[in-house]
C-alpha cells in the first residue's frame, strides 16, 4: 500500500477565494474605426463581408454621388477662374509698365489671383480627403488593416449625406477585452493588475489568462454592477467580438489556515474525507472540516 499512496504536506497558507464574473469579449476601441459616407449616392458595389481581414487602403465600396460629380465641376471652375484671374494680372502689369493704369489696379489683380489660387486649394484638399479622382464615384477604403465588424450597407442603398450611422467598422482583434459585470457586494475585492482566467463556450477546455486594467468607478443604473475590464493577447483570433465569457478572479481574503492539495479530498457518502497519516500503523479518517 506504502508504494501506490503519495503523501502531501499539510501547511499554513494565506486564505485565498475566487470571484466568478460574467463578461463579454468586445474589440479593443482603441483599434477600431468607424466608416461613415462622406457623401451621399447610390451604392453600386460591396467588395467585402462581415468577418472579412482588411488592409489599409483595400476597397470596401463603391458609391455613385452626384454630389462628386458637383466636386469635378467645381474643380474644373476653380482652374478655370485662376487662369483667367492670371490673364488680367499680366495685362494689368502690362498696362501699368504702359503707364495706361495704376499700381491700384494691378493689386486688386494680384489679390483675385491670390482668391482664385485658394479656393483652387480648397477643392483640392476636399478631393484629397474624399480620395476623388476624375470621376462621379466615391470609393470606400479601409482606413486601417483589421477585420470587419460591423457592416450597415448593400448593393442598391440609397444613401444620404447627413447620415449619422456608420456604414462599415473595422477593428484590430489581435488584443481584445473582457467587460466583466461585478456585483456591489464585491466591489471591495476587486484591484487592478489582478490575474485573470476566462473561459468561454466556444473553447470550454482552454483558459486565457489576463488583467484587469481599468475599473469602471461607476454603477449600472439598472443592475447595480460595475464594469471591469481584462485585457487579453488573441493574436491566434480565437476570440471574437460578442462572445460570452466566465471570468474567474483570485484574491486573498486575509489571514492564514492550513491547507492541503485539493487531490487529497476523498468525496465519499456525500461527505469529503482526508486520510491523516501519522505513521505505518496509525492512519487516521477524518472528516474535510474536521481532520486539522
Amino acid at each position: 500500500m506504502m508504494k501506490r499512496i503519495e503523501l502531501a504536506d499539510a501547511s499554513i497558507q494565506p486564505v485565498r477565494s475566487e470571484l466568478t464574473l460574467v463578461g463579454k469579449i468586445s474589440a479593443d476601441e482603441n483599434r477600431v474605426i468607424k466608416v461613415y459616407p462622406l457623401v451621399g449616392g447610390n451604392v453600386e458595389s460591396v467588395s467585402v463581408e462581415l468577418g472579412d481581414f482588411v488592409r489599409r487602403g483595400q476597397v470596401l465600396a463603391t458609391i455613385r454621388s452626384g454630389e462628386v460629380a458637383d466636386f469635378e465641376r467645381q474643380m474644373i471652375q476653380a482652374q478655370s477662374e485662376v487662369l483667367v484671374a492670371e490673364k488680367n494680372l499680366k495685362a494689368a502689369e502690362e498696362l501699368f509698365e504702359s503707364k495706361l493704369n495704376s499700381q491700384r489696379e494691378v493689386n486688386v489683380a494680384k489679390k483675385e489671383v491670390e482668391n482664385a489660387q485658394a479656393e483652387l486649394n480648397r477643392i483640392k484638399e476636399v478631393f484629397r480627403i474624399y480620395g476623388l479622382g476624375k470621376t462621379t464615384h466615391y470609393v470606400v477604403k479601409s482606413p486601417i488593416d483589421g477585420f470587419v465588424i460591423s457592416k450597415n450597407i448593400n448593393p442598391g442603398m440609397q444613401l444620404r449625406s447627413d447620415n449619422a450611422e456608420q456604414i462599415f467598422t473595422v477593428g484590430q482583434i489581435s488584443e481584445v477585452w473582457v467587460m466583466a459585470n461585478v456585483n456591489e457586494s464585491d466591489i471591495p475585492k476587486v484591484k487592478l493588475g489582478m490575474m485573470a482566467n476566462i473561459q468561454t463556450i466556444s473553447y470550454n477546455d482552454e483558459l486565457f489568462h489576463g488583467k484587469v486594467d481599468k475599473i469602471y468607478n461607476v454603477l449600472d443604473p439598472e443592475s447595480k454592477s460595475m464594469k471591469v475590464r481584462i485585457r487579453l493577447n488573441n493574436k491566434r483570433y480565437k476570440l471574437k467580438p460578442e462572445m460570452h465569457a466566465t471570468v474567474s478572479l483570485k484574491f486573498e481574503e486575509g489571514g492564514s489556515m492550513m491547507a492541503i492539495p485539493s487531490s487529497a479530498v476523498i468525496f465519499d457518502r456525500s461527505k469529503n474525507w482526508v486520510m491523516v497519516f501519522k505513521g505505518r500503523t496509525q492512519i487516521e479518517t477524518r472528516r474535510y472540516r474536521d481532520w486539522e
